[in-house]
């Protein structure tokens, strides 16, 4: 597999999640574990550029596959465009839903369709925010279709 645009080639137990495996064999502690039934969103990341919930996979799964984790999509002083327009918007709190947000609005933005702020609060519906109430994340990835 290639992750975050480095190959990755090893043996992993047979049924490791994904998210574990990113966690605990890569350190990619960007990755949230939630609910662990993935209802929450928390440990959605990119997986061949759709979004994909790492605690329902395994590991073995994503053979073969590119992922993307919020440690690939950006960097601290060279944030991604959907990064910096969260942070212009305020559009995270504490931060445990923001990784599998900013998934999902990649895979959102990158049909190169444009949504209504309606359609992109009902596509956004899967992921679950205690915090900022939603509005915030919603404007954020309505600018970044512009």
């Amino acid at each position: 597999m290639t992750v975050n645009g480095s190959r990755w080639s090893g043996d992993v137990p047979a049924r490791q999640t994904l998210c574990d495996f990113l966690r605990d064999e890569l350190e990619l502690t960007g990755t949230h574990v939630g609910c662990e039934q993935g209802a929450c969103g928390a440990c959605t990341i990119l997986g061949d550029g759709e979004a994909v919930r790492s605690c329902l996979m395994l590991a073995v799964q994503a053979d073969g596959m590119e992922l993307t984790t919020i440690e690939g999509m950006g960097e601290p002083g060279n944030l991604s465009t959907l990064q910096a327009a969260f942070l212009r918007h305020r559009a995270f709190q504490c931060g445990f839903c923001t990784p599998g947000f900013l998934a999902s609005a990649a895979e959102i933005l990158g049909s190169g369709r444009r949504y209504s702020r309606r359609e992109l609060r009902d596509m956004l519906s899967g992921n679950v925010c205690r915090c900022t109430g939603y509005e915030p994340i919603v404007e954020a990835v309505f600018e970044c279709q512009r």
